[in-house]
């Protein structure tokens, strides 16, 4: 396997003084052969990419899909790799670059524990306090609002998201929801060296599959829920989550904080390994009274387009706060953060403070429920919302600070879990006035037939809906815009954060964010200006 190059792609991060090993250690700790001379040899970091390689560090090959990682032994050589990590295989493809070779059973297995000690980032290594969320929805929102509340409390914080990652102030593009291995402590290493305090990390079911965060210990571990998707990936839904229970196991996190909203916060509770605190929601809950018995009890107070007021009530007192993003949900994941918070050591007393202080949580959670529009007009939400859970909750909380009609704008991915295409659609036309169907990443499928796809189950759920179907994207926001008024909602939900589109394995930049703007603009109504970078040339 190797990464292979794509200049809209942000980098990989490492630390500003890289570590020096020596390759004939690496051998003695983590090799069942060597090939070629190791000794002298000096290794500066790990790498998967060689498009990404630095000078002085490993390669390591690992088997892909359709090729060998070591088949770009040579253009490791060239990039002055001194040294191949890699299986069998990979070392015979690999002998003709003239690199030392360590051989290994399985160099993907290997991958995290080899990253920790070449970087200094293991479970006994000096490190940040560590933060980790899992499930299949809010472990983004959760992260951005675990690192708001921490700068609230003057902590110096990392971030690993879907969305960025963050050091120490700094904000750099994600390329997945979490990093592979090498990549993952080297940042880890990084943070360190900018004297990062916490860091709050994501960490998908995929990761866990994969060995993204294996060398990794968390402080904290959080569930939020668990619902259809990534059925691509996984046989059914049991193995999907039984890719996420790991996280809780004693060699991987020390602490759980677990929401009991769906039925599998239950499962994990009673599967975990570790001490777990609960977290319940009883208005969205599935189960009203499990979730009302949860160590910590959460009540929503008020409900506007600006943001969510709720009472989280538990074993350390109660809290009424403010997050700044609609919906029930919204809150739960707050409360999440909250009580992982309290769990990895900070003082009670000290967070209420703060958020009191502040008038409540400051937190900027990109794409999530995203409030694009001004105070007049329609108001326009962008969201990376993208399975059928997700959308339900998230339609709901618009339609509860909607006095109008609501426009639900969305697609699916291509190449991704067609099996909740149906569900999509029908939560989609279930829980709007009118649909508006359009595409989002097609890679490699036929956009045309996805959305056919996705009127088809639409039609089916509502004969009588009012469904609308606009190609490309930037069509369907002008023609979504031009179908609503003053007091009416649009939701997007799909895109988010995301800066580009996938279109046949090409990146093109892209941002539903800002073709919202720019659509309310045309049609008269006042836009405020954005907080994030805008992928297009200025507008003519």
């Amino acid at each position: 396997m190797s990464i292979e190059h794509n200049s809209s792609l942000p980098p990989v991060l490492r630390p500003a003084n890289p570590p020096r090993r020596e390759l004939s250690e690496i051998a003695a700790r983590f090799a069942r052969e060597v090939r070629g001379a190791v000794d002298g040899v000096v290794v500066s970091g790990i790498t998967l990419a060689t498009a990404d390689l630095r000078a002085g560090e490993a390669f390591v090959a690992i088997r892909g899909v359709n090729r060998h990682g070591a088949e770009f032994v040579h253009a490791a050589a060239e990039k002055g790799a001194v040294a191949v990590i890699t299986d069998d295989a990979g070392a015979d493809i690999a002998a003709s670059a003239g690199l030392p070779i360590l051989v290994v059973d399985d160099p993907r297995a290997v991958l995290g524990d080899l990253s920790a000690w070449v970087y200094g980032t293991g479970a006994d290594d000096p490190l940040p306090l560590l933060f980790a969320t899992t499930g299949t929805n809010g472990k983004t929102s959760v992260s951005h609002l675990l690192e708001g509340i921490l700068d609230q409390l003057g902590v110096v914080t990392g971030l690993s998201s879907t969305a960025e990652r963050h050091i120490a102030g700094e904000v750099i593009v994600s390329r997945l929801t979490t990093p592979e291995a090498s990549e993952f402590h080297a940042l880890l290493a990084l943070m360190r060296e900018r004297d990062v305090e916490a860091v709050a990390v994501e960490v998908s079911a995929q990761a866990l599959s994969r060995h993204r965060v294996d060398g990794i210990h968390f402080d904290v571990a959080g569930f939020t829920n668990l619902s259809h998707d990534h059925l691509d990936d996984y046989a059914d839904m049991e193995e999907y989550f039984e890719a996420k229970l790991p996280l809780f196991r004693a060699d991987r996190s020390r602490r759980a904080v677990v929401c009991l909203d769906s039925p599998s916060g239950a499962v994990v509770v009673e599967r975990a390994e570790i001490p777990v605190v609960t977290v319940g929601t009883p208005l969205i809950a599935a189960d009203a009274d499990a979730a009302g018995r949860a160590d910590w009890v959460v009540t929503i107070q008020d409900e506007r387009a600006s943001g969510t007021t709720f009472t989280m009530t538990g074993p350390a007192g109660s809290l009424t706060t403010t997050v700044p993003v609609i919906g029930p949900h919204m809150a739960a994941n707050a409360a999440l953060a909250i009580v992982m918070l309290l769990e990895g050591g900070y003082e009670w007393r000290r967070i209420v403070d703060a958020l009191d202080r502040d008038g409540g949580i400051r937190a900027y959670l990109p794409g999530r429920t995203q409030l694009v529009s001004g105070d007049r007009g329609p108001a326009v939400f962008v969201d990376f919302g993208h399975s059928p859970d997700a959308f339900e909750k998230t339609l709901a909380a618009v339609r509860r600070v909607t006095p109008g009609r609501v426009v639900m704008l969305f697609g699916a991915d291509g190449d991704r879990d067609a099996s909740k295409r149906y569900d999509m659609a029908r939560t989609a036309v279930e829980g709007s006035d009118i649909l508006v169907v359009t595409d989002h990443h097609p890679r490699f499928e036929d956009p045309e037939s996805i959305r056919a796809t996705l009127v088809a189950g639409a039609r089916r759920a509502r004969p009588d809906a009012e469904i609308h179907e606009f190609s490309p994207p930037e069509t369907a926001i002008v023609e979504a815009v031009a179908l609503v008024g003053d007091g009416d909602a649009i939701l997007w939900a799909g895109p988010g954060h995301q800066d580009y589109r996938d279109i046949r394995g090409v990146r093109t930049p892209y941002s539903a964010r800002e073709l919202a703007r720019r659509a309310l603009r045309a049609a008269g109504w006042p836009v405020p200006e954005p907080r994030w970078p805008v992928p297009y040339p200025d507008e003519d």
